[in-house]
């Protein structure tokens, strides 16, 4: 590890990316400090620190819904859209499945209407949050249909500025642009996480002692571990080249064909989160009623029933979203057509019925082990009265996002050095 750190900064190409990448993510966070004009987020501070709907979205937000900076939306519409588009491009709109086939070029017209949508849903949640926040936090100090157009307005234009600071990462600097940013987000809010969770556990009233922050902390380290294991976690599927194929590639060794345990990564998190959080978050601008206190009471992360649903709901967007990025019809053509098979497993349509059994049997042992890092949080915070403040600092969703950005900067990382490493040796 040490060596390929050596091996990173002692390349010039290396050191500029890194830097020009670290000036970058710094007018991020710079930016994350400026508050939108016409805006009073003392009361949005305070209510940042519970377990309400907005300290979860304040944690996604790295900390920037509490200060509600021109950031405060992050590139969460941005993603929604890409996802959206995404979908629709899985044979639901043939125009879009057409441009899905056309590689790079069909790719950037995909991509320019990922951006358009993103506009219209960033507008929409800037819309609705700030009458939401108003609402509940007296957040505008001008509560006038201008104040609500004038703040969607800034914070889209801030999401739309967070999407060119993350094309400029990723074409000059390393790693995914919008990847670092939600990375970087999150990140930078940790130290003030643990901040509040020894506060709370060590100085506070009702303080636990020491040990309570201890066991905190190795509650944390044992969700990183959780998080990378299953990140890193494949089903090999043995396969071997025909005779005539073997002779081409010079080669009779068995291969293996590596299918993750968690192919949908943390979208079905996400989905999950986002339907919890949507109807409380509608139900938030109408005045206070039994059926609005229901749909807050069953919907509450705080709740076993809540987190029950939480689970279903992760459960059903990890089968989902596999059947989307995962084709065991494809995987069996291509092998097909590169004069490789399965032992013991027929070519066609035995070896599609093969990988698709396959496929199932892990994607369960991977959804099941995804809803257990998201809960897992607030189960402890349930278990543990001394815990019942800090479930959003230990937020298994946040960790994902984190640990998955950070094991795939590290091997593109090491794949460029090793490049370089490999073009200097043959230009000798």
């Amino acid at each position: 590890m040490f060596a390929t750190a050596a091996s990173i900064l002692k390349n010039k190409d290396m050191r500029k990316k890194i830097l020009f990448t670290l000036a970058m993510l710094f007018i991020f966070r710079f930016g994350a400090k400026i508050t939108v004009p016409g805006i009073d987020n003392s009361m949005l501070i305070a209510g940042a620190t519970d377990n309400s709907l907005l300290g979860i979205m304040n944690l996604l937000g790295g900390g920037n819904f509490e200060q509600f900076s021109v950031f405060a939306m992050g590139v969460g519409p941005y993603i929604t859209a890409s996802i959206i588009i995404q979908m629709l491009s899985m044979d639901v709109i043939p125009q879009l499945s057409e441009l899905a086939k056309q590689g790079q070029v069909g790719r950037k017209v995909l991509d320019r209407y990922t951006r358009y949508l993103g506009v219209a849903l960033c507008f929409f949640q800037s819309a609705t949050m700030t009458y939401a926040f108003d609402k509940n936090y007296q957040l505008l100090l001008d509560s006038s249909l201008s104040s609500y157009i004038f703040t969607a307005v800034v914070l889209t234009a801030g999401t739309m500025f967070l999407l060119w600071l993350g094309d400029q990462i990723s074409a000059k600097g390393i790693g995914n642009g919008v990847s670092m940013i939600i990375f970087t987000g999150i990140v930078a809010n940790l130290p003030n996480q643990f901040r509040q969770a020894y506060e709370l556990l060590v100085l506070g009233e009702n303080a636990a002692g020491m040990a309570s922050f201890i066991l905190y902390c190795l509650v944390f380290l044992v969700i990183v571990i959780m998080v990378v294991l299953m990140s890193s976690a494949t089903r090999r599927i043995p396969i071997q080249y025909t005779s005539s194929a073997a002779i081409k590639v010079k080669t009779n060794d068995l291969t293996y064909l590596p299918l993750k345990i968690n192919s949908a990564s943390v979208i079905p998190v996400i989905f999950g989160s986002s339907i919890m959080i949507a109807p409380v978050t509608i139900a938030s601008f109408f005045s206070s009623n039994s059926v609005i206190t229901s749909i807050q009471n069953v919907l509450n992360f705080t709740t076993w029933h809540g987190l029950l649903i939480y689970v279903i709901l992760i459960l059903i967007f990890t089968f989902f979203y596999t059947e989307m990025q995962v084709d065991p019809e494809k995987i069996a053509e291509n092998l097909g057509k590169s004069g490789t098979y399965i032992p013991g497993i027929r070519p066609g349509e035995d070896t599609k019925n093969y990988i698709s059994t396959v496929l199932n049997r892990i994607t369960v042992v991977g959804a099941i082990s995804l809803a257990f890092i998201a809960v897992l949080p607030y189960a402890i915070s349930l278990l543990v009265p001394a815990f019942a403040g800090t479930q959003v600092g230990l937020g298994g969703t946040g960790i994902i996002i984190v640990v998955g950005v950070a094991l795939e900067t590290v091997k593109s990382l090491t794949s460029q050095v090793t490049q370089k490493t490999y073009k200097g040796f043959i230009s000798k």
